[in-house]
């Protein structure tokens, strides 16, 4: 049964991973109420002219539709009609802070799952259709409201041709408007059908779930660009066979033995997870703050403190730290901070590191990876 509480504490996270993540929806209402003003019509046509964010402008309705993929100029939002158009934007946590604030609203889910922050505004009447995730999806509606509604339903068929991912027969089971700050959350392939009210923006906090075909070719990926096996193939023994294009029983038994000797430890398993997932989103380009010398900046870095690029992924395994598709051993002394650098994405003025764990960051802050905070936070 559908309740309205909010997860603004330790007990309701924990109440909502034992009783809805990926089982049931849950619809919070007010949970998120600093949502509801942070982005409007005119930040959005902004965010959707830039090269470095994926936008797409859909229009249609029922079984016919029509998406376009941006960069936009901000002339193509003034040919569009008043009702019925929506514009995405994905990947804002890497390029607004906002998005990075809501995002990490959801800490209490591990960032190994995280994927990304996506926002929609909608004319009125604004959709892209009835359509269902293959992960887990919280939508928090910002400014204006929208009519959502949801089933459970087992069929899960598309309209063949289509543009987007269109239910062929979507069923309604419940439905709600939700206001500036309401939340919903859908566990992976729940049918939603969403629709403006009026004109609105809903943000949409994603969180990545790769299926085995996904997560094994990936494996195998780093194994092939980490394998080194010796020897080559060889058959002191041959003897003739009465059809030369026939392949030999003798030569699959030696080849299936040397594919066999193909082995992969845990600890690749490791490494290739944490490189996957911080791998950044494609054509994410880091900026590199000013020069300074190492000294200067473990003189700032200390004074002020240090924050991860928005576009940053960091993860850690142990004394592993994977930070934008890196791997980086680091020992028990340096572990400490860099743990609290990737949990909360900031090293607060005076943080106690050693001199490998500075010149490491150093790296980093030259890569673009991190950056100074701009002035001491007040207390």
């Amino acid at each position: 049964m559908m309740t309205d509480n909010l997860l603004e504490s330790r007990i309701g996270t924990e109440k909502f991973l034992a009783d809805f993540w990926q089982k049931k929806p849950l619809l919070a209402r007010g949970a998120l109420a600093q949502a509801a003003n942070t982005l409007d019509r005119a930040s959005m046509i902004e965010l959707a002219c830039r090269d470095d964010v994926e936008s797409r402008l859909v229009t249609g309705a029922r079984r016919v539709w029509h998406v376009e993929r941006g960069p936009f100029r901000k002339r193509d939002f003034a040919r569009l009609p008043r009702r019925g158009w929506t514009l995405l934007v994905n990947g804002l946590e890497t390029v607004l802070p906002a998005a990075r604030a809501l995002q990490q609203q959801f800490s209490f889910i591990p960032y190994a799952r995280h994927d990304d922050v996506m926002a929609s505004y909608a004319a009125p009447g604004g959709s892209v259709g009835p359509h269902f995730d293959s992960y887990d999806v919280f939508l928090v509606q910002g400014m204006g409201a929208r009519r959502w509604q949801i089933s459970s339903q087992r069929d899960l068929r598309l309209i063949a041709g289509a543009p987007l991912k269109i239910l062929n027969r979507f069923r309604p089971q419940r439905a709600w408007t939700l206001h500036g700050g309401d939340l919903l959350y859908l566990p992976p392939r729940y049918a939603h059908h969403g629709v403006a009210v009026d004109e609105c923006i809903t943000w949409s906090v994603g969180f990545r779930a790769p299926d085995r075909q996904e997560m094994a070719e990936q494996l195998l990926d780093f194994v092939r660009d980490h394998l080194r096996v010796a020897g080559a193939y060889r058959d002191p023994g041959l003897k003739p066979q009465r059809h030369p294009a026939a392949i030999g029983k003798d030569m699959l038994r030696r080849i299936k033995t040397m594919v066999e000797a193909v082995r992969w430890t845990d600890a690749d398993v490791q490494r290739c997870l944490g490189e996957y997932l911080t791998e950044p989103r494609p054509g994410t380009v880091f900026t590199r703050a000013r020069r300074v010398s190492a000294a200067r900046f473990a003189e700032l870095a200390r004074a002020r403190g240090i924050r991860l690029a928005l576009p940053t992924r960091m993860l850690t395994c142990g004394a592993q730290i994977f930070i934008n598709n890196e791997t980086v051993a680091v020992r028990a002394t340096a572990a400490k901070a860099l743990h609290e650098l990737a949990d909360t994405r900031r090293l607060p003025p005076g943080a106690r590191t050693d001199a490998a764990t500075r010149a490491l960051l150093y790296q980093w802050y030259q890569a673009g990876y991190i950056h100074i905070e701009l002035s001491q936070p007040t207390r």
